[in-house]
C-alpha cells in the first residue's frame, strides 16, 4: 500500500487504512479506499473530512448575519368593525374581527396589539390624552390597552380584562353591553346594557361601582303612564355626557325614550318621549340643543332649555330621503361652526326601496347636502374639530369614515369638501391583487419620475392636511428607496413607496384602456347627473369588480436602470412599457408568438385573446405600452423576465417559452414544452369544461396510493411530529402533478413524465456565461419547466451600434432533465467567485462590481425539492442539498440576498433565501449550499400568504396576511423597517399598570398570522455582538472558516439519499466545428434538437 506522509501504513480490521503519524501511535483518521489525500492537499483534506459540528466562529458572524423580525403591517386592516378617535392626542384606533387594535398617529407612528381571545372588538373608546384606551369584544369582555415608553420608544400593551357580572335569576343578556361612555374626567366608564341598566366602572382599575348602578326600574318610576303601555323601554341604545355638565347623562333607550339623568342627585331631569326606535344620539355643543336618529330614516332636533318642562316634544322631526320608506339612520352628528350653519352629518336614512343597497354617509349645511357613496358597508365615522373648552364653536375641519374596505377622509374647509390622500392605510386590494415585486435601491431619477407621474394622475385638489397627527415618528429616514409593485385583478399596476413604516401610493398604471374589453367601463355611472336625487357623489378608491377576468395581471418585472417595464396578463399578453414624461399618442406594435409551433392533437379550450384596439392611442404621462406580444394559446404568462442592455424579452405560459427583441420589433424563438399527455394545460384557469370524471379519478388515486403507502411504511423509528405533520399537510395539498412522498425512507420520489401541466414554464433567467465551453462567454437564456427540465439557449446578440443591422439568433446548447422531474423554481448563474451575476447597466454603470469571468461559472437551480449547483459550460453536479429529503417539505418561493453585517460594515455574504409549503423560511450559503438558520413565519394553513410571498434583496420580504394587507419581515440583522415611535402623554393620574406590569420591549409580540422560532444558537444570543473587541471582529471575519460561503473549494456532493445523475444533452459542439456544422445543416436537420434560428 502507498505510503503517508509523516508515518508509517497500518491496516486496521476493517480493511481500511490507519495513518499512524500521530505522535501517541494512535489512529487518528481513517480512509476508504479511494479516499486517499494528495501530497500537498492537507488544506483540501481537512475540509472534506472535518466533521460538521459547533464553530462559534462562525456562529458569531451568523448572529451579525441572520435575525428573524416580523416587523410591520402595511395596507388596510382586514374586516374592521370598530373605530375611535382621541381629539387630544391625535391619535386614531381601529379595531377589527379577528381581535386586533392598532392605533395609528402621524406617517411612521403604528401601534398594534391583538387580544388573547380571537373574538372581534365591537367598540373602542380613548380616555382621552391619557394613552389608554378600552375595548369591548362581542364576548362582553372589556379590556384596557395602554401606551407605555421603554427604551426610549412607546409601546401597546394589554394591562387589564373585565367582565360585567350577571344579575342573580336573569339570563346572561340582561348585562351584555351595548353602549360605552367615557366620562370627560377620564376616571369613570359608565356601560349601557340590554336589559337597559346603566353601570358604573371605576378607572383605570375597572372595578364595578355596584352602589351607583342605574336600573329600568328607577326611570320607569318617572315615565307618564301612557307613555308606558305596559312595555319595556328596551336596550340602551344611547349615552351621553352633557357637554358642558358632567354630572348629567343623557341616556337614550330602544324604543325611543330618551332621559336626561342627574349622578349626583340620581334623579330624572327631562324626559324625551320618542315614538320611534332610537339609533343615535348627539348634543349640540352648548347643550341647549339634542338631535337623535330613528330606525325610519327620520332624525329629531330637541330643545332643552332651564325653562324646559320635564317632558320634552321634538321641535322638528325630518326625513331627509322621504317621502318612500327609508332605511335607518344609524349614527348622527351636529356640529356648529362660526362662518355660520351649522353641519348634520349622518350615515345610513337611503330610500329602502331605490337605494337600499347604497352604503352612504351625509353631510348637510344649510341648503347645501352631498351624498357620499362608498363601495363597502361604513363602519363608523367621527369628526375632528376644536375640544377646547373656552371655544365657542366646533369648527369641525375633517371628516373620517372607516368603511369596510378603506379609510376615507373628507375636507369639510374646502368649498366642495374634497378628499384628503391617505400617508397610509391604503387599500392594497381596492382591486384583489394577484402578483406583487420588489426593487432595492431605486435610483433617484427614476424615483422623481414615478412621483411626477402620479402627481399628473391624481392632482391634489384639497388644501388640507392629515388631521391625524399625533405622537413623533423616531424612526431614521430610509438610507435606500424601496418600490413595491402589485399587480391586480383589473389589469392594472400600482407602485407604492416601500421605503418606510408607511405604505404610501405612488402611482397607478391601466392596462384595460389597451383592449377591447367585455363590458366597457361606464364614467356615468359613477358621477351623477344634476338633478339627481339623493346627489351621490361616490368617494373612495375600492373597487372590487373586475371589466374581464383577462386583464389579470401575472408576472411583473422592471428594469431601473432603464425605466423599461414588462407586464404580463392572464391572457398571454405580454406589455413592454417605457416610462415617457410627456404623454404620447401612437400605435402600439403587436407580435402574435404560437407556442404550439403546430403541434398536432392539441385544442385550446380556455378563453379567448383580448383584442388590442385598433389605431392610434392617447396615453398619458408615465408607463406607456411600446409593444403588445401575444402568446397563441392565450394561456396566463407564468414567467417573464427583461435583459434591457440585450433589448430582450422572455416570457413562458403552461405552452411553452419564447423570446422577443424589442428593438428590432419580432419574436426571435419559441419554444414548445408541452408533454404528449398535457391535456389539463389546454384547458386554461377560466375554462368550465374541465372533467368532473378526470377530477374524481385522481382524487380517488391520490387517496388510494396514501394509504397504501400508510400500510406499507409504518416504522417504529417514525420522524418527528413536524415531518409527519409536514407530510399530512404534503397529502392534503398534492395537486395532479405532484405524487405524494413519505419521510421514512428520507427519499424523493420520481415523477411521472406524464404528469399533467408538465409544460408550465416556471422560470426563465438571461446570464452572460460559458455554455459552449470554458473558453467563450456569451449571452444566454435559461427556462425551467414543470417537469423538471432545463433549457440553455445560446444567444448571438449583435453591438449596441448594430442592433438596427443584425437580428438576435438563438440555438438550443444544454437541455438539463432533473431525475425527479421536479418543477424547478429558480435558475441563477453565479460568476467563477460564487456570486450572483451583476444587474444589466450595473457594473457599466459602476454600481456593482465585474463579475468574474477567470474562473469557472456555475449554475444554480432550485426544483420544488432540492437545490444544485452544476459547474458550467460540462454540467456537472458540483453540490447539492435535497430540501424535501431532510425535511418533508416542497419549496415554493427562493431568492439570492445579500446579507450585511451589522457589526462590520464591509463584510457581507450572498445566500440563498427559501420559502416552503410549511411556511418555513431556510438560509442556506452561496455556493456551497449549507444550512444557516431556520425560521417559522408563515402558518402552513396559509396556502394564499406563502404564495404570495416576496423577497427583498437586502433580507427583507413581504406576504399577504389577509387580502387586504402586506406583513412585512427581515431576515437581517442590519437591514430591518420597524415602527420606532413615541408618543408623549401628560396623565393625569397615575396607573397602577406599570408597577406591577414586566413589559418586553417588542413593539409586535403576538402575531395573528404566525410566530417564529430560533434554531440552535440563535436563541441564546442578542443580534449585534456590540460587546466584541476590534481582534476579535478582525478573527471572526478570518478567511474560510469550515462553514463560509466562500470555501467552496471542491465542495463534495450532500449524499443524502441517493445519488442522482441527470440527464444532459449538449446541443453545441467546440465553437469553430459548430459554425461549419450550422453553414451546411438543412432546414429540417436544425429543427430536430430543437433549434429555432431567426
Amino acid at each position: 500500500p502507498p505510503s503517508l506522509p509523516g508515518g508509517s501504513p497500518l491496516f486496521c480490521k476493517a480493511g481500511r487504512l490507519s495513518c499512524s503519524a500521530s505522535p501517541a501511535g494512535r489512529c487518528s483518521r481513517t480512509f476508504a479506499w479511494g479516499q486517499l489525500p494528495r501530497a500537498g492537499s492537507s488544506k483540501m483534506m481537512k475540509f472534506r473530512f472535518r466533521r460538521q459540528g459547533h464553530d462559534p466562529q462562525r456562529e458569531k458572524i451568523k448572529q451579525d448575519l441572520f435575525a428573524f423580525n416580523k416587523t410591520v403591517e402595511h395596507g388596510f386592516p382586514n374586516q374592521p368593525s370598530s373605530l375611535a378617535f382621541d381629539p387630544k392626542l391625535r391619535i386614531m384606533a381601529i379595531g377589527t374581527k379577528s381581535g386586533a387594535v392598532k392605533i395609528y398617529g402621524a406617517p411612521g407612528v403604528e401601534f398594534t396589539g391583538l387580544h388573547r381571545e380571537t373574538a372581534t372588538v365591537t367598540q373602542l373608546h380613548f380616555l382621552p390624552g391619557q394613552g389608554q384606551l378600552l375595548s369591548l369584544l362581542d364576548d362582553n369582555t372589556l379590556h384596557l390597552w395602554e401606551i407605555y415608553q421603554k427604551d426610549g420608544y412607546s409601546h401597546l400593551e394589554e394591562t387589564r380584562s373585565f367582565l360585567l357580572p350577571g344579575r342573580p335569576g336573569s339570563p346572561p343578556s340582561i348585562t351584555r353591553v351595548t353602549v360605552i361612555l367615557l366620562m370627560s374626567t377620564c376616571d369613570v366608564a359608565c356601560l349601557g346594557t340590554e336589559g337597559g341598566g346603566v353601570y358604573f366602572l371605576e378607572l383605570p382599575s375597572l372595578t364595578l361601582l355596584e352602589d351607583k348602578s342605574l336600573y329600568q326600574d328607577e326611570i320607569l318610576q318617572s315615565v307618564p303612564e301612557d307613555y308606558k303601555c305596559g312595555k319595556a323601554l328596551g336596550p340602551v341604545e344611547s349615552l351621553q355626557e352633557h357637554p358642558q355638565d358632567p354630572t348629567r347623562i343623557l341616556i337614550g333607550f330602544s324604543r325611543g325614550l330618551m332621559v336626561l339623568w342627574n349622578k349626583s342627585t340620581r334623579e330624572v331631569e327631562h324626559l324625551f318621549l320618542g315614538n320611534q326606535q332610537l339609533e343615535s344620539v348627539s348634543w349640540e355643543r352648548s347643550g341647549r340643543t339634542v338631535v337623535s336618529s330613528h330606525s325610519d330614516g327620520s332624525y329629531a332636533v330637541w330643545s332643552v332649555t332651564e325653562g324646559s318642562p320635564k317632558t320634552i316634544q321634538p321641535v322638528t322631526s325630518t326625513v331627509p330621503y322621504g317621502p318612500f320608506p327609508c332605511k335607518a339612520i344609524n349614527k348622527i352628528v351636529w356640529q356648529t361652526c362660526e362662518s355660520g350653519g351649522h353641519f348634520i352629518i349622518f350615515s345610513g336614512g337611503m330610500p329602502r326601496a331605490s337605494y337600499g343597497d347604497r352604503h352612504c354617509v351625509t353631510i348637510l349645511q344649510g341648503q347645501t347636502l352631498v351624498t357620499l357613496d362608498f363601495t363597502s358597508r361604513v363602519i363608523d365615522f367621527f369628526t375632528v374639530y376644536d375640544t377646547e373648552v373656552e371655544e365657542e364653536f366646533d369648527n369641525p375641519t375633517a371628516l373620517v369614515v372607516l368603511v369596510e374596505e378603506e379609510l376615507v377622509v373628507i375636507d369639510l374647509q374646502t368649498p366642495g369638501w374634497p378628499t384628503i390622500p391617505a400617508p397610509y392605510l391604503a387599500p392594497l386590494h381596492s382591486s384583489a391583487i394577484t402578483c406583487s415585486y420588489h426593487i432595492s435601491n431605486v435610483p433617484l431619477k427614476l424615483w422623481e419620475r414615478i412621483i411626477s407621474a402620479g402627481e399628473q394622475q391624481s392632482p391634489r385638489l384639497s388644501s388640507g392636511n392629515w388631521p391625524i397627527t399625533g405622537g413623533r415618528n423616531l424612526a431614521q429616514e430610509p438610507t435606500q428607496r424601496g418600490l413595491l409593485l402589485t399587480g391586480h385583478e383589473d389589469g392594472t399596476v400600482r407602485f407604492w413607496d416601500a421605503s418606510g413604516v408607511s405604505l404610501k401610493p405612488l402611482y397607478k398604471l391601466g392596462t384595460a384602456h389597451i383592449f377591447q374589453t367585455d363590458c366597457e367601463h361606464n364614467d356615468s355611472l359613477n358621477q351623477s347627473g344634476d338633478e339627481e336625487w339623493p346627489p351621490f357623489r361616490k368617494v373612495g378608491c375600492f373597487d372590487p369588480y373586475s371589466d374581464d377576468p383577462r386583464l389579470g395581471i401575472q408576472k411583473i418585472v422592471l428594469c431601473k436602470y432603464t425605466a423599461k417595464m414588462l407586464v404580463a396578463g392572464t391572457a398571454g399578453q405580454v406589455l413592454v412599457m417605457e416610462l415617457n414624461d410627456e404623454k404620447s399618442e401612437h400605435t402600439i406594435n403587436v407580435a402574435v408568438v404560437d407556442l404550439l409551433q403546430d403541434r398536432e392533437g392539441f385544442t385550446w379550450k380556455g378563453h379567448d385573446r383580448l383584442t388590442p384596439k385598433n389605431g392610434s392611442l392617447s396615453f398619458s404621462q408615465g408607463f406607456q405600452p411600446a409593444a403588445l406580444v401575444q402568446c397563441m394559446p392565450p394561456a396566463a404568462v407564468t414567467a417573464v423576465t427583461l435583459h434591457s442592455e440585450w433589448n430582450l424579452v422572455a416570457f413562458g405560459t403552461s405552452h411553452g417559452f419564447g423570446l422577443y427583441d424589442y428593438y428590432r420589433r419580432n419574436p426571435v424563438l419559441a419554444r414548445c414544452t408541452l408533454h404528449p399527455n398535457d391535456s389539463l394545460a389546454m384547458e386554461g384557469p377560466l375554462s368550465r369544461v374541465k372533467s368532473l370524471k378526470k377530477s374524481l379519478r385522481q382524487s380517488f388515486r391520490r387517496i388510494r396510493k396514501s394509504r397504501v403507502s400508510g400500510k406499507k411504511r409504518v416504522n417504529a423509528n417514525s420522524p418527528s411530529s413536524k415531518v409527519q405533520e409536514a407530510n399530512a399537510q404534503l397529502a392534503e395539498q398534492a395537486g395532479p402533478h405532484e405524487v405524494e412522498m413519505t419521510p421514512v425512507q428520507r427519499r424523493i420520489e420520481p415523477r411521472s413524465a406524464d404528469d399533467s401541466l408538465s409544460g408550465v414554464v416556471r422560470c426563465l433567467c438571461f446570464a452572460d456565461t460559458f455554455l459552449r465551453d470554458a473558453a467563450h462567454h456569451g449571452p444566454t437564456m435559461w427556462a425551467g419547466t414543470n417537469s423538471g427540465s432545463v433549457f440553455a439557449y445560446a444567444l448571438e446578440v449583435p453591438s449596441q451600434e448594430k442592433f438596427s443591422e443584425r437580428s438576435v439568433e438563438a440555438v438550443l446548447g444544454k437541455e438539463i432533465q432533473l431525475m425527479h422531474r421536479a418543477p424547478v423554481v429558480s435558475i441563477a448563474v453565479l460568476d467563477g467567485r460564487g456570486n450572483p451575476l451583476p444587474e444589466p447597466y450595473e457594473v457599466s454603470r459602476d454600481l456593482a462590481k465585474a463579475p468574474d469571468m477567470q474562473g469557472s461559472h456555475s449554475v444554480l437551480i432550485a426544483s420544488e425539492e432540492q437545490f444544485k449547483v452544476f459547474t458550467l459550460p460540462k454540467v456537472s453536479a458540483k453540490t447539492k442539498f435535497k430540501l424535501t429529503a431532510h425535511e418533508g417539505c416542497r419549496v415554493r418561493r427562493v431568492a439570492l440576498v445579500n446579507f450585511a453585517s451589522v457589526a462590520c460594515e464591509d463584510y457581507a455574504e450572498n445566500c440563498l433565501a427559501c420559502l416552503t409549503n410549511l411556511g418555513d423560511i431556510h438560509v442556506f450559503t452561496v455556493p456551497g449550499l449549507r444550512p444557516q438558520v431556520h425560521y417559522d413565519c408563515i402558518r402552513k394553513e396559509d396556502i394564499s400568504g406563502i404564495a404570495s410571498c416576496v423577497f427583498t434583496k437586502h433580507g427583507q420580504g413581504f406576504y399577504l396576511i389577509s387580502p387586504s394587507e402586506f406583513e412585512r419581515f427581515s431576515l437581517s440583522t442590519r437591514n430591518i423597517t420597524e415602527p420606532l415611535c413615541v408618543l408623549d402623554l401628560n396623565r393625569a393620574h397615575d396607573t397602577t399598570c406599570l408597577g406591577n406590569c414586566n413589559f418586553t420591549a417588542t413593539p409586535k409580540l403576538n402575531q395573528a398570522n404566525g410566530t417564529h422560532a430560533l434554531q440552535g444558537s440563535e436563541a441564546n444570543h442578542s443580534p449585534a455582538s456590540n460587546d466584541r473587541t476590534p481582534d476579535e471582529l478582525q478573527a471572526s471575519f478570518s478567511p474560510t472558516p469550515v462553514d463560509s460561503p466562500n470555501n467552496s473549494i471542491d465542495t463534495p456532493l450532500d449524499t443524502t439519499g441517493e445519488i442522482t445523475v441527470e440527464e444532459v444533452k449538449d446541443f453545441l459542439v467546440p465553437s469553430e466545428e459548430a459554425e461549419r456544422n450550422l453553414r451546411n445543416m438543412t432546414e429540417d436537420e436544425a429543427r430536430s434538437p430543437g433549434i429555432l434560428i431567426k
